[in-house]
């Protein structure tokens, strides 16, 4: 039988796509800063610096939330 998916399960799999996507993201914008894009390098950098901050609250909310399942 199919193992059921808990909310830290699913939450911690969202978790692992936003830091992907951070990295992927962050590899175009090396990519276009390269090509003489920098401000627009600068914005995407300030967006990935909230993902980034959002980041270590959402890893502590997992941590939290996988103590009380235990």
């Amino acid at each position: 039988m199919p193992r059921d998916y808990s909310l830290s399960d699913m939450l911690e799999r969202m978790y692992e796509n936003q830091l992907a996507l951070e990295a992927a993201v962050m590899e175009l914008t090396l990519c276009v800063e390269q090509r003489g894009s920098a401000e627009v390098g600068r914005s995407v950098r300030g967006a990935l610096y909230v993902i980034g901050e959002n980041a270590g609250h959402i890893k502590q909310g997992l941590v939290r939330l996988r103590g009380m399942g235990h």
